[in-house]
C-alpha cells in the first residue's frame, strides 16, 4: 500500500473531483458515513461530541454529527471558527446541518462548559485540522485540543490527529492523542512516523471511491511493507537444487570483545537460507571462532596484532570474494581501528559483488558521497540514526571542533552532533530518500519505524517490530538477515525490503513470547523459522 504526503493526497483528490467529474461533496459524505460506521463498531451507541473546525475535514466532522444526530443519538457539535469564514463543501455541510436541526455551538462553549459537556459524554470525534496543516497550531485552537485531551475519553480522529504533520509525523505545538484514526484513501507518513504514530491509534484506511489507478500510482514512491507483498517475494527452494545455488556469503565481523557481533550475523545469515556463509576474522582470534562454530566456515585475516584487522586484509578479502563468495557483508563487532577506515574504502571501490556495510564499518566509512560512486557493485547501507548522522557529516567535510564531545546516547557516536540526529529523525523518510539517491546506495535506516530508500529515490516503510528490539546485536541479526536473502534473490531491493519486514516479524514473536523487557538478539535468530512458515501460509492463501 501506498504512503502519501498531503500534497500527493491533495493531487488525487484533485483528479477525482475535476479530471473524473466525482463531486466533493459526494467524497466528503462518504468520508463521514465511514467515520460513523466506525464509531458504532468500536464504541457501540454512546453520547457522542464532535468538534469540527473550518476546513474540509471540519466538513467531514459535521457530516458525521448529522448523520449521527439524524439517527437519535445523542450528540454535541461544536466549530472551532465562525460560521461565515466557512467555505465551500464545509460551508454546504453546515447548512445541511442547519437545515437538518443539528445545534453546532462555538467552540468557547466547549471551553467554558468542557467539565459538564465530557461529564456527559463517553466518544469525542476530532475533526479540527486536517492533512494539510504546516505550522504551529495557534490561536484558540491549543486549548480545545488541550481540553480534548484532558477529558479522558476515549477520541476517534478524522484523517489524522489534529496538530500532527501529515508529512512527517510531528507535533505541530499540540496535538490530539487519539485511541483510533480514520483515514480516506490511503494512510499519510504521518501516520507510521514518530510521534505521529502514537497519537494515531488504531488506523483505519477508508475507501470512498477514489479510483484504484490514482491510488497505485507509479508517483507515489513511498509504501508500507505488508505480509501480502512481503509474503510474494520470499524465494523459491527448487526441489532439484543445491548449496550452491542459495548463495556464498562472506562476513567480515568481529574484534576482540566483540565476537558474538559476527557469530550472531553469520547465524542470522544460515537461518534466512544462505546456502554457505564464510566469516572472515582477525586471525588472532582464531581460537575463540573455531570453537564456537558449526555451520559456518571462518576465513583467517591479517589483523594488528590487537583482535582487529589490518589493512592488509582487503588484499584476502577481495580474494576470496574473486573466488568464491557471491557477496560481502562487512562491519558488525569490526572495530574502528586507525586502518579501518582504508579497509573499507578499498573493499567499497574495488568489489566485484554487492558490498552490506553496518555497524563500525559506517562508523569507519571515509570519503563522502565520492567513495560510493566509485563502487563497482550494489551498496547496502544499516545505519541507526547516530551512524546515518556521521555519513552526512563525513559527506558535508564538517569536522568536530576541538575540545567538544557530544554525546548521542542511544548507542550514538561520541562526536555526532545532536542536531543532525534529530533532523534525521524528525523526517525520516525523505532524509533516507535523499541519501540513496545522491551516493547510489541502498539505505537501510534503522529505527521507529526503519525506512528502506533505493537509488532511484523509491522508499519503503517497515510495518514490523516492537521496543525490545532496542537491545544490543538486533542490528547484527538484521544485517545477517539481509545477506542472507540477498545471496538468494541477487535483487537488493528485495532483499532489504524482506529482511528488515521478516527481522521485525520475528521480534514480535519473539516479544510475544517471552516479552519485550526480556527480548535479546538470539531470540530474534531463533523465531526465523517461524517466520517463514507464517509467510507462506498467508502466500498460499491469498
Amino acid at each position: 500500500m501506498k504512503i502519501v504526503t498531503a500534497g500527493e493526497m491533495r493531487e488525487i483528490d484533485r483528479k477525482t473531483t475535476r479530471e473524473l467529474q466525482i463531486p466533493s461533496p459526494v467524497l466528503m459524505e462518504r468520508a463521514g458515513l465511514a467515520v460513523v460506521s466506525r464509531i458504532k463498531e468500536r464504541f457501540g451507541r454512546k453520547k457522542v461530541i464532535v468538534v469540527s473546525g473550518s476546513g474540509n475535514n471540519g466538513g467531514d466532522g459535521i457530516v458525521v454529527a448529522r448523520n449521527l444526530h439524524n439517527e437519535g443519538w445523542d450528540v454535541k457539535a461544536f466549530l472551532t471558527s465562525k460560521p461565515e469564514e466557512l467555505r465551500g463543501d464545509a460551508l454546504l455541510q453546515y447548512r445541511t446541518a442547519i437545515e437538518c436541526g443539528l445545534q453546532i455551538r462555538p467552540a468557547d462553549k466547549l471551553l467554558s462548559q468542557g467539565s459538564s459537556v465530557f461529564s456527559r459524554h463517553s466518544v469525542i470525534v476530532d475533526a479540527i485540522l486536517g492533512t494539510g496543516l504546516s505550522r504551529k497550531v495557534s490561536g484558540k485552537l491549543p486549548g480545545v485540543i488541550k481540553a480534548l485531551n484532558d477529558a479522558e475519553l476515549p477520541v476517534i480522529s478524522v484523517d489524522i490527529p489534529s496538530g500532527i504533520s501529515s508529512d512527517n509525523g510531528q507535533v505541530m505545538g499540540e496535538a490530539v492523542k487519539s485511541e483510533c484514526t480514520v483515514t480516506f484513501g490511503l494512510p499519510k507518513r504521518g501516520h507510521y512516523l514518530y510521534p505521529g504514530a502514537e497519537y494515531t491509534g488504531t488506523l483505519f484506511i477508508e475507501d470512498i471511491g477514489f479510483p484504484r489507478e490514482l491510488l497505485e500510482s507509479e508517483s507515489l514512491t513511498v509504501e508500507l511493507l505488508e505480509k501480502e507483498v512481503i509474503s510474494s517475494l520470499i524465494p523459491g527452494r527448487p526441489k532439484y537444487s543445491h548449496k550452491g545455488d542459495y548463495g556464498h556469503v562472506l562476513i567480515v565481523a568481529g574484534s576482540r570483545g566483540k565476537t558474538g557481533a559476527a557469530l550472531m550475523a553469520a547465524r542470522a545469515c544460515m537461518r534466512t537460507g544462505a546456502g554457505l556463509v564464510t566469516i572472515g576474522v582477525p586471525e588472532s582470534l582464531a581460537g575463540v571462532f573455531q570453537a564456537r562454530v558449526t555451520e559456518e566456515m571462518i576465513l583467517l585475516l591479517p589483523d594488528n596484532g590487537d583482535g582487529t584487522l589490518s589493512v592488509k586484509a582487503s588484499n584476502d578479502i577481495l580474494s576470496f570474494v574473486d573466488k568464491s563468495a557471491d557477496l560481502l557483508a562487512i562491519g558488525p563487532g569490526l572495530g574502528s581501528g586507525a586502518g579501518t577506515g582504508k579497509l573499507l574504502g578499498s573493499i567499497v571501490e574495488d568489489s566485484a559483488v554487492p558490498v552490506i556495510i553496518d555497524a563500525d564499518g559506517i562508523s569507519s566509512l571515509r570519503g563522502g558521497h565520492r567513495l560510493f560512486h566509485k563502487a563497482q557493485a550494489p551498496v547496502i547501507l544499516t545505519p541507526h540514526p547516530g551512524e546515518m548522522a556521521r555519513l552526512l557529516q563525513h559527506a558535508s567535510g564538517r569536522k568536530q571542533s576541538a575540545g567538544k564531545s557530544p554525546s548521542l546516547g542511544r548507542g550514538g557516536r561520541m562526536d555526532i552532533p545532536k542536531n543532525i540526529v534529530r533532523a534525521i529523525e524528525e523526517d525520516r523518510i525523505n532524509s533516507a530518500i535523499t541519501f540513496a539517491k545522491e551516493t547510489g546506495t541502498y539505505l537501510v535506516l534503522k529505527g521507529a519505524p526503519t525506512v528502506v530508500a533505493t537509488p532511484v529515490a523509491k522508499a519503503f516503510v517497515n510495518s514490523t517490530g516492537n521496543p525490545g528490539m532496542a537491545t544490543a546485536g538486533t542490528g547484527d541479526v538484521l544485517t545477517g538477515m539481509i545477506a542472507g536473502f540477498l545471496s538468494q534473490t541477487r535483487e537488493p531491493t528485495t532483499a532489504c525490503m524482506l529482511g528488515v519486514y521478516a527481522h521485525g516479524l520475528a521480534g514480535d514473536i519473539a516479544a510475544s513470547e517471552k516479552g519485550e523487557h526480556s527480548l535479546i538478539a538470539t531470540d530474534i535468530i531463533e523465531k526465523i523459522p517461524a517466520v517463514f512458515h507464517y509467510l507462506k501460509q498467508i502466500r498460499n492463501t491469498t
